[in-house]
């Protein structure tokens, strides 16, 4: 009987062993795609005249660093034939603007210049109706227990509008986002919801509400959805390709990922009380 449960020992050390083992995961690497972040941006009260695209480059999933993409020509023209001009802060991938223009529901035009290759895309910059008040509840959520946030606006009304809401938590390192169209609540108040069950008093929200076109909604529906709401940014590798509206028209099948948009928000922040 001890022999049998020496040896019954002896097997389990060795099994136990051999879990140990370090497991090599060999994973397909694709040719790094052009990544544009093209996002403009109005806050409220502003006159939107600083503007900022990034180009960086797909990359391996174990790499710590996103490669940037330097020395590209950027430029916006607008229904006027105005151009505004994106200039790269030395070798950082991103470029700036600081006299943009921006009108709501004007049409503007994208060009990228990379590595031989031209990008394009059109997009028309979208009103958001302005946050009225926040409100804190404190029997939310499932349990009853939880912390929620509201932040109000009045729906604008005959317009069919599309929104993108933005929280950034003190407590956490990832943002919320998701996005909502106003066809059930076409010209009335209306508001959009926290997402944070771990709310407590002295948490701080920088809360973003973005008005968009009906394509930018449909493509951030498709993005959110397979990345889930709580993601670092649009474009911080979701598990599926999605592409935006960018084309390339040098070689249109290495299209770039990232998406051309331009809106108008209201950023409010929050402090739980």
């Amino acid at each position: 009987m001890k022999k049998v449960i020496l040896l019954f020992i002896v097997f389990i050390s060795g099994f136990f062993a051999g879990c140990e083992e370090v497991v090599d995961v060999d994973l397909d690497t694709a040719p790094p795609k052009l990544v544009i972040e093209a996002d403009i941006n109005w806050k409220k009260g502003t006159t939107g005249a600083q503007q900022t695209i990034n180009l960086s480059t797909t990359t391996g999933y174990f790499e710590g660093e996103i490669p940037v993409v330097s020395g590209a020509t950027i430029f916006i023209k607008n229904s006027a034939n105005q151009q505004f001009d994106f200039i790269e802060v030395p070798k950082t991938g991103r470029y700036v603007c600081n006299n943009f223009k921006p009108v709501i529901d004007a049409t503007y035009y994208l060009t990228v210049i990379s590595n031989g290759n031209t990008y394009t895309a059109s997009e028309t910059l979208k009103s958001v109706a302005p946050i009225t008040r926040i409100e804190q509840n404190n029997e939310g959520g499932i349990t009853g227990k939880d912390i929620e946030i509201r932040a109000y606006y009045n729906d604008p009304a005959d317009v069919d509008n599309f929104y993108l809401y933005k929280y950034v938590y003190s407590n956490k390192i990832a943002s919320n986002y998701y996005v909502d169209d106003d066809k059930f609540f076409q010209g009335n108040e209306f508001f959009s919801l926290s997402d944070d069950d771990d709310l407590k008093p002295g948490d701080e929200i920088e809360l973003t509400h973005f008005g968009i076109s009906k394509q930018y909604y449909n493509y951030m529906s498709i993005l959110v959805s397979i990345a889930g709401s709580n993601i670092g940014g649009p474009f911080q590798s979701p598990p599926a390709t999605v592409r935006g509206n960018i084309v390339n028209t040098t070689d249109k099948a290495n299209y770039p990922l990232g998406y051309f948009s331009l809106s108008e928000i209201d950023t409010k922040k929050y402090k739980i009380q």
